[in-house]
């Protein structure tokens, strides 16, 4: 293998060679010498890491840049194909199931075969199904290309997260979190506010046509950019292991999505809510005997993993399903349109893109712990301030709901994610990152379905925020026994140096 000294030689007998005539071609194409001085100023900068933190940022953003648009473009879609909203819903719910299913698997794979490898493949294959998504020719085609999208999404998702985590010491990844964090939440805002437009005036297949260039780039730059962290043997994939708790979430994710639809006490979601601890059981079994098995049980009693990922999935239980109602609370109570509700929405996903850079720069100075604890209780504040909402109150109050809400989690959030990193060794990464993505998933799913049914079944916002309330305040509790991370007394300020237990 070429040295960096070996290719600098060749870089200098290269330009001193005499320029070739009129006529004759160059031995080495111009896109060639341009990727070989991106990645030589790339990798030999002393701020290599930030290099690959934007690279991995511009391909974030260039995956979910389209993620919220087709809350928009439902109605028009099913107007094209000639069937119904409920239909089309899978459009949404598909990709939910599939992400959850296999990101374990696929940030496992991260680790075996190498983070930059999966994270190239998944924008690639992100790319691939993009263009498929802009082709669809009926429902069933649009369903399985967003379906496959999300699955490839959690393998550059896990993949990108570890390729940061592998380039920032255990001090500063909650740093890196933040920016994270940022374009997670910030991507889809602007989608939103380019793709509605974009609809309105050419149609909703333009918005996967314009997604193209951006990912293309993006893959372009990672290309140049990524390099492979050292692997010091390697491993191998538990694919029992992988297909048990596959199919176990898969149960699990399926009963929640159903049972407002099929009933609760109908039988196929009696059976997938009894399957799914089932296997769940038979996986931890699994997984004890296994000599390298998916994911090392000794991690889950490890504080700072399990707590956390518990924080992690309570807060969006709240989270994603308050802001679900928060368009109907807003029509029901105050009567608003579409896009005056639009409008007031973007103050949650506004809030927490502003607040997680922030966040993750002040969890240096204040712990881990703090950070999240105080992200967690806003979330509940805010459910609170939803279920406060009725007639004749102020719509200010519904608004800072809603902000509230995202800055709770934006603040949680840079925290929960490096304390989880923190806690596993360099080689299981990927699927540490995965399982706080698997368990986020849940949480979303789960929060989303069960506040829908608490709602329509009672018949009243209150008790669905209320509701949320209860579950996002066991996100506290996981939050104020996580162990802040003992930093250096030089880089942390005597007088807010955190404790360590």
């Amino acid at each position: 293998m070429a040295t960096d000294d070996d290719i600098e030689d060749e870089r200098v007998a290269a330009d001193a060679a005499p320029a070739p005539a009129i006529g004759e071609t160059a031995g080495v194409a111009w896109p060639l010498l341009l990727r070989d001085r991106i990645t030589r100023r790339a990798h030999g900068s002393a701020r290599f890491r930030w290099w690959v933190l934007c690279t991995v940022l511009v391909g974030l953003f260039s995956v979910n840049v389209t993620f919220t648009v087709f809350a928009v473009a439902l109605p028009r879609i099913a107007r094209e194909f000639d069937t119904s909203v409920n239909a089309m819903i899978w459009v949404i719910t598909g990709p939910l199931l599939g992400f959850g299913v296999f990101a374990p698997v696929l940030g496992k794979m991260g680790d075996v075969y190498g983070h930059r490898r999966l994270y190239l493949a998944g924008v690639c294959g992100s790319f691939v199904t993009t263009l498929l998504s802009a082709l669809a020719w009926d429902p069933g085609s649009l369903i399985a290309f967003r379906t496959l999208g999300a699955v490839i999404g959690a393998a550059s998702g896990s993949a990108s997260m570890a390729l940061i985590f592998n380039q920032f010491d255990r001090d500063d990844r909650v740093k890196a979190m933040g920016w994270w964090s940022l374009v997670g939440a910030g991507g889809p805002v602007v989608g939103v506010a380019i793709g509605g437009p974009l609809i309105e005036a050419v149609g909703w297949r333009w918005i996967f046509v314009g997604q193209l260039p951006v990912q293309l780039a993006a893959l372009a730059l990672a290309a140049a950019v990524l390099k492979e962290a050292d692997r010091r043997h390697r491993h191998r994939l538990d694919w029992r292991g992988a297909l048990i708790l596959g199919i176990g979430v898969t149960s699990l994710l399926l009963a929640l999505n159903r049972g407002p639809e099929w009933g609760w006490t109908s039988p196929p979601v009696l059976a997938a809510l009894a399957f799914a601890p089932a296997l769940l059981a038979a996986f931890v079994a699994v997984e004890r005997r296994a000599p390298e098995p998916l994911l090392p049980l000794a991690v889950l009693r490890h504080r700072n993993f399990a707590l956390p990922i518990g924080a992690a999935l309570f807060a969006n239980f709240a989270y994603m399903g308050g802001f679900i109602l928060a368009p109907l609370l807003l029509h029901g109570v105050y009567g608003y349109g579409e896009s005056k509700i639009g409008v007031f929405v973007i103050a949650r996903p506004l809030t927490f893109s502003l607040a997680a850079p922030v966040a993750g720069y002040l969890a240096v100075r204040v712990g881990e712990r703090t950070s999240a604890l105080a992200g967690t209780l806003a979330v509940v504040v805010s459910m609170l301030a939803f279920a406060a909402v009725e007639p004749g109150t102020t719509p200010v109050v519904a608004l800072g709901a809603l902000a509230l809400s995202g800055l709770g989690l934006g603040c949680a959030l840079p925290s929960i994610s490096s304390s989880v990193a923190n806690a596993v060794d360099e080689a299981h990464l990927g699927i540490a990152s995965a399982a706080q993505q698997l368990l986020t998933q849940v949480g979303v799913v789960s929060g989303i379905q069960v506040l829908s049914t608490v709602q329509e079944e009672a018949e009243s916002f209150r008790a669905a925020y209320l509701a949320g309330a209860a579950v996002a305040a066991l996100g506290v509790v996981c939050a104020a026994f996580v162990r802040n991370r003992a930093r250096p007394a030089s880089s942390v300020p005597a007088s807010v140096a955190p404790a360590t237990s």
